[in-house]
């Protein structure tokens, strides 16, 4: 049997979209995407306690806080540029070093991120900004590096004995915005072929 890629379902995603006459499925796919690694990346910074913030896998990376405050400056740079402006000032945000300052610096620049996804269409994020780029790019790099920001942080939350947000959400199946404590489901038998 052959593999499938996720990169493959995307592409046949997208193109039954255009076959079937769907509106900014390009935008719509990204606008997709970023949902789920914005919500891995804030759940990731609520669940890691706050003493460990200064956690460092080893002496040469970043602390798990200092991969917070990372990734709200790249959202912020990387939302800027896809509307061709500025980003702005983030110095304030290397000094952060709290949980709750970071979870909330992290939360504001997704929110001014959403800002720049929601007015986006198909048309707008393929045509050319000042510089001669283009807001597509700017919006898969964004998705590039949010999902490899969650990936250094995984590592950071299993070495501290906590699951990831997303492996939670497949393996139990939370329930969304219940508030309930997840149960595990019983493990299933493996069908024969």
């Amino acid at each position: 049997m052959m593999a499938v890629t996720e990169g493959q379902v995307h592409t046949l995603f997208l193109a039954l979209a255009l076959a079937a006459g769907m509106e900014n499925p390009l935008t719509q796919s990204v606008a997709n995407r970023y949902g789920e690694a914005k919500r891995n990346l804030v759940e990731s910074a609520e669940l890691m306690p706050a003493e460990n913030y200064g956690f460092r896998l080893t002496p040469q990376q970043r602390t798990f806080g200092e991969w917070i405050g990372h990734t709200a400056i790249s959202v912020h740079g990387f939302c800027a540029a896809m509307r061709g402006v500025a980003p702005p000032d983030t110095k304030r945000l290397h000094t952060l070093t709290g949980k709750s300052e970071l979870t909330a610096a992290l939360k504001a620049s997704f929110t001014a991120c959403d800002t720049a996804l929601e007015g986006m269409t198909d048309a707008k994020a393929l045509a050319p900004l000042p510089k001669g780029d283009y807001p597509v790019m700017h919006m898969v790099a964004l998705i590039a590096s949010l999902n490899q920001h969650y990936g250094n942080l995984v590592a950071y939350l299993r070495m501290k004995g906590l699951t990831p947000p997303s492996t939670a959400r497949h393996t139990m199946r939370i329930p969304e915005q219940s508030g309930k404590a997840p149960k595990p489901e019983p493990p299933r038998p493996i069908e024969p072929r």
